[in-house]
């Protein structure tokens, strides 16, 4: 209470003193006399009959009292100004970046092949805050000028020039906007076609696999703005391949003879061997193509010029008659020039198509050689003959595949094609026939039937195969039909490459993935006998199945063979009239091939396996170290 009656005698006092003013005193002197506030006083509370509280020191303290809330809005930040994405540009840029950054906004504009590439455009301008490329202070620069000219000689890399049309870089702002973004989507066409090729290789075959790598968008755009050397920068997309290197020699030196090629044969009679030896001005050029022993000048055609013709022939699928006939001379003089710059085109073209990186050990099969090499690097390990595929449904594809491990008398089971379409018959007509080859039939429960051969001298597969998982279900194995190494040409298989010495070939395989145990032929051929067993590689070894009709040989001289599935001129064709994108291949079916399918019998014991193992049958059954490959799409 004592509270509540001082605020009110001080009231009381104050109207007082106002009251006793006499009356019509000026405003000023009555606004100068302290009023409360009448109005901001509340009637009494609880808090206005609480006595003060006495602190510790004496001092009166009120009690609390809560402020009223303002009802006035908070006041907000000012925003800043919106940032200009182009400020940093010359003046003359500026326009046409900001028409180059509408193009880009255009998603239906047909500029870019892909939106892969649009946005590693879009990604790219961002980063350089939309500083232009090819275009400075409104002028092309002179990095365009020296990709421009890059792009001219590309009829040096088997290319063709007239394809890859420049962009106009005059006009207004659009018009440059535009060729900024053409150039830029040309740059990205010319370094695809000389690093991974023209057209997807599916446009040539369903029998090929093989990475045809392009490269990467970003990658071209940070190396080519950032080189000091445009052409060599642009350069390295080109095959690194010595083989690739030789060929774009080869071109060159072709084109610049022009006209026919070498030495001809001149049309004249047919030569044979006869009593009295018949001679003839061509025999000396024929003596030095054929390397024939003895005097390079002597006309006469003898038997061993005759014989060295046998052989030319017989290499050439010609008819071996060792007669110089008007088949064998146009053989012998080869294709025309233009033919054989044809070919060159073709097989640098197919060098796009394989791995970069052949720097590890490799295996590498040239096909229609009938050749295989084993190589670390760019050094020449060892080779040996090998038989591929017979022409139409049997060809070896071309594939790019990692050799795991060594199987070592395998078992062979046969194909179900094979089954219908060859042995059945020969059953019908001979109920020992299959019994005479060394092959168990086992009638299944529903019917079919199921073919198989145990390890052994006679088995199909000889007593090694070499494994590299791969959708054609195709690999290298030794076989019992020695006698076809000695033919020229050895397309007899199903698919299969069958090796000439595979005990070698394990040996230096096994000395490459396995250094430290010692290999040898005689080692692996110990191991021969009735029982399955599988040598696995701690590191995998590239396999490179090519197919290469041109080359060029350690002496420098342009070596042509002969094109057995046709692929030459199916490329040639492509590379006139396909242009576009390198496309995913599409998955296919996996085929049947002679030695492919070699599933484990069904007579042996029953374990999990792998489709791959399933077909390639293979390994003890109670060792887990086989590596178990994806399932398959069949």
């Amino acid at each position: 209470m004592r509270g509540l009656r001082y605020d009110r005698i001080l009231a009381g006092t104050a109207l007082a003193l106002v009251l006793a003013m006499p009356y019509g005193a000026s405003a000023q002197t009555t606004a100068a006399v302290p009023m409360p506030d009448q109005s901001a006083v509340s009637p009494p509370t609880a808090d206005d009959l609480t006595p003060p509280i006495n602190t510790p020191t004496g001092n009166v303290v009120a009690p609390k009292t809560t402020e009223p809330k303002s009802t006035e809005p908070a006041s907000t930040a000012e925003t800043p100004p919106a940032v200009d994405p182009f400020a940093a540009l010359d003046p003359a840029d500026r326009p046409i970046a900001e028409k180059v950054q509408a193009l880009l906004a255009n998603k239906n504009d047909r500029i870019f092949a892909n939106k892969k590439e649009r946005a590693a455009v879009e990604t790219f301008y961002q980063n350089r805050k939309n500083a232009l490329i090819w275009i400075d202070h409104g002028a092309v620069t002179s990095r365009a000028k020296d990709v421009m000219a890059r792009i001219k000689a590309s009829d040096a890399d088997g290319l063709d020039a007239n394809e890859y049309k420049m962009p106009s870089f005059e006009g207004s702002a659009d018009q440059l906007a535009e060729a900024e973004l053409k150039f830029t989507a040309l740059v990205f066409t010319f370094t695809r076609h000389l690093q991974a090729g023209r057209f997807p290789y599916s446009r040539i075959s369903k029998d090929i696999e093989v990475p045809q790598q392009p490269p990467e968008q970003a990658d071209v755009l940070a190396k080519v703005t950032d080189a000091s050397n445009v052409a060599a920068t642009i350069d390295a997309y080109s095959p690194p391949h010595p083989a690739y290197r030789k060929l774009k020699a080869m071109l060159a030196e072709l084109r610049s003879k022009g006209g026919s090629n070498g030495e001809k044969f001149a049309d004249g009679p047919v030569l044979k061997v006869q009593k009295v030896l018949m001679e003839d001005p061509r025999v000396p050029l024929l003596r030095e193509r054929l390397a024939v022993a003895g005097d390079q000048n002597d006309t006469h055609y003898d038997a061993k010029v005759a014989e060295a013709v046998k052989k030319y022939q017989k290499a050439n699928d010609l008819p071996v008659t060792g007669a110089l006939d008007t088949r064998t001379v146009k053989e012998l003089n080869g294709p025309p020039r233009d033919k054989q710059i044809d070919t060159v085109l073709v097989n640098m073209e197919r060098w796009r198509w394989y791995p970069r990186d052949l720097s590890g050990p490799h295996v590498q099969v040239n096909i229609p050689e009938y050749q295989l090499r084993v190589f670390k690097g760019e050094s020449l390990v060892w080779n040996t003959r090998v038989v591929v595929g017979q022409p139409g449904q049997h060809a070896t594809p071309l594939l790019t595949a990692q050799m795991k491990y060594i199987t070592v008398n395998p078992t062979w089971n046969v194909p179900p094609s094979i089954v219908q379409n060859e042995y059945l018959p020969a059953l019908r007509q001979d109920p020992t026939v299959l019994e005479r080859m060394g092959l168990k039939v086992v009638n299944n429960r529903d019917g079919s039937v199921h073919i198989y051969q145990p390890p052994g001298d006679r088995n199909a597969l000889g007593r090694l195969r070499f494994n590299f998982p791969n959708r054609f279900l195709v690999y290298q194995h030794d076989t019992p039909d020695k006698h076809l190494f000695a033919h020229d040409a050895r397309a007899y298989s199903h698919g299969c490459m069958r090796v000439q010495d595979p005990p070698k070939y394990a040996e230096v395989l096994l000395n490459i993935t396995r250094p430290s145990e010692n290999w040898t032929a005689d080692k692996i051929k110990r191991m021969f006998g009735s029982a399955e067993q599988d040598i696995q590689f701690p590191q995998s070894i590239t396999v490179n199945l090519t197919y290469q009709t041109a080359s060029v040989g350690d002496d420098g001289q342009l070596q042509i063979r002969k094109d057995i599935y046709n692929l030459d001129g199916r490329m040639l064709a492509a590379i006139k009239s396909d242009r576009g994108v390198i496309e995913v291949a599409e998955e296919r079916k996996e085929r049947s091939t002679g030695g492919t399918t070699t599933a484990r019998s069904k007579q042996q014991p029953q374990r999990q396996v792998g489709f791959f193992e399933a077909l390639f049958g293979g390994g003890n059954p109670n060792a887990n170290q086989r590596p178990v490959p994806p399932n398959r799409v069949r």
